[in-house]
């Protein structure tokens, strides 16, 4: 037990050194000729079909459905008498601030149009992803509970999964394709997406022991 902990530990840290050291890249780069590159490469074939796909993975991600989505599935949990997991799942609204926060002080622009296909205009700043940060919290929570939640009746757990699985995959890839954001933002969201899960995950199990 206690040499998987170092390894957790060891892997947080490691996470989190990563995404200092993304974020002083973005900082002295803020167009890296790999992130054009990759841009270009997503969206090099596009359609309506595949523009509709493509808003239809962020959608979640949008406000104020985003907030919608976390407190309605913090109140069927709720509902069905799982209150920790209620309150743990709606804890994840605080990483709202956290995204704003760094946001402003990377303060990193949206791709334009000179650079790459815009389908999607947004307002903030461009690093790092909140998408891809409140999707791998969000659905990756979700996974992590239904790995927990032995109560719960077994097709529930593996659609839940499932459906989770999918939009943490896909949603680089979407945000990319919709010219919302530069490949190493979705990058940083992901990095931030998973220390954030850590705690997360941590004192859901060390509160359940406890």
């Amino acid at each position: 037990m206690q040499q998987k902990r170092i390894v957790l530990l060891i892997t947080l840290l490691a996470l989190i050194t990563s995404f200092i050291l993304l974020s002083f890249f973005v900082v002295y780069y803020p167009i890296p000729t790999l992130d054009h590159n990759i841009s270009l490469f997503v969206q090099k074939y596009h359609s309506d079909i595949f523009d509709k796909m493509m808003l239809g993975v962020s959608f979640f991600g949008e406000l104020p459905y985003s907030l919608l989505m976390v407190v309605l599935v913090s109140t069927l949990f709720y509902f069905y008498k799982y209150k920790r997991e209620a309150y743990f799942t709606l804890s994840i609204l605080l990483s709202g601030l956290l995204i704003l926060g760094i946001k402003n002080i990377i303060d990193r622009p949206r791709p334009t149009a000179f650079y790459v296909r815009l389908v999607e205009i947004n307002r903030f700043q461009s690093y790092p992803s909140g998408h891809v940060l409140s999707y791998v919290l969000f659905f990756g929570f979700m996974i992590f509970l239904m790995r927990k939640l032995h109560h719960l009746p077994l097709i529930t757990r593996r659609i839940v999964t499932y459906f989770s699985a999918f939009f943490i995959i896909t949603i680089p890839f979407s945000r990319i394709y919709l010219g919302a954001h530069w490949f190493s933002d979705t990058l940083g969201g992901f990095l931030l997406g998973l220390i954030c899960l850590y705690p997360l995950c941590f004192f859901y199990l060390k509160k359940k022991r406890g």
